[in-house]
């Protein structure tokens, strides 16, 4: 049994904090340093015992914060190659970068993460299936298609964070010019609400405890929408749901059988 709590989701800033007996461990570093901390005490914890930062991929979103957080607190920050070698200059100098290979699983303490590749417009972008003691987190988000691979990875997860950026009509008709329209909807950009209801059914099992919805966008999203597509889903199903926000933490989730 362990925990996980998303710090905040979005567009303006990324990251989720994972706990167990053993190990304490951020997925993505999308705040400032001042901001992460704010966080993570609102969601009753801190920056202490910290061991690790796994990025799923370059985007500022998602890395802002990482390099200030490794130089002046030394942790070490994960990243594949790819994701390490186009940081912008803004992350600055990683004292303690550790590249590894995607497909690759590294152990934290009592925590295995471990990686796999997704499609999104990045360098080498993953995302991570969390394990310990025989329970399982899946999380996946900022990816544009649900490949086998990734139906895989995450079927048989206790709790599942996927993405649900967009709903095909806001986008539509919405302020985005169409060559932005077109790379949100690519194979390599976001999945829409549409997208996650299909990837949710197929992972739907009866051991499945937590589902959370992430990364959905300010502009061309509502999170009733993204519920309610989930929702169908899981109609008579036992499965806790819950829509993160960007401007505020999630409660924490205890991610066991």
């Amino acid at each position: 049994m362990f925990r996980f709590g998303l710090l905040g989701s979005g567009s303006s800033g990324n990251a989720a904090v994972v706990v167990s007996g053993k190990a304490k461990i951020l997925i993505d570093c999308g705040f400032s340093l001042r901001q992460l901390q704010r966080r993570l005490e609102q969601a009753g914890e801190s920056l202490e015992g910290l061991q690790a930062v796994f990025l799923t991929h370059e985007h500022t979103d998602h890395v802002a914060g990482a390099g200030v957080l490794c130089r002046k607190h030394g942790i070490p920050i994960y990243g594949t190659p790819g994701t390490l070698q186009n940081l912008s200059q803004q992350v600055g100098n990683l004292p303690r970068a550790i590249p590894f290979e995607a497909g690759d699983a590294v152990p934290i303490g009592d925590l295995e993460m471990a990686s796999f590749s997704v499609a999104h417009d990045a360098a080498d972008p993953v995302s991570y299936v969390v394990r310990s003691n025989g329970a399982k987190l899946g999380f996946a988000t900022d990816f544009g298609h649900a490949s086998e691979l990734v139906r895989n990875r995450l079927a048989g997860s206790h709790a599942l964070v996927i993405e649900s950026n967009y709903c095909p009509d806001l986008l539509r008709n919405g302020a985005y010019p169409p060559q932005i329209q077109q790379r949100i909807r690519s194979r390599q950009g976001h999945m829409s609400n549409q997208d996650m209801s299909k990837l949710l059914h197929h992972l739907l099992h009866d051991t499945l405890r937590t589902v959370v919805l992430v990364h959905l966008s300010e502009n061309n999203n509502r999170p009733e929408l993204a519920q309610s597509m989930a929702e169908q889903v899981l109609q008579g199903h036992s499965a806790k749901l819950y829509v993160a926000a960007q401007d505020a933490p999630t409660p924490f989730f205890e991610v066991g059988p």
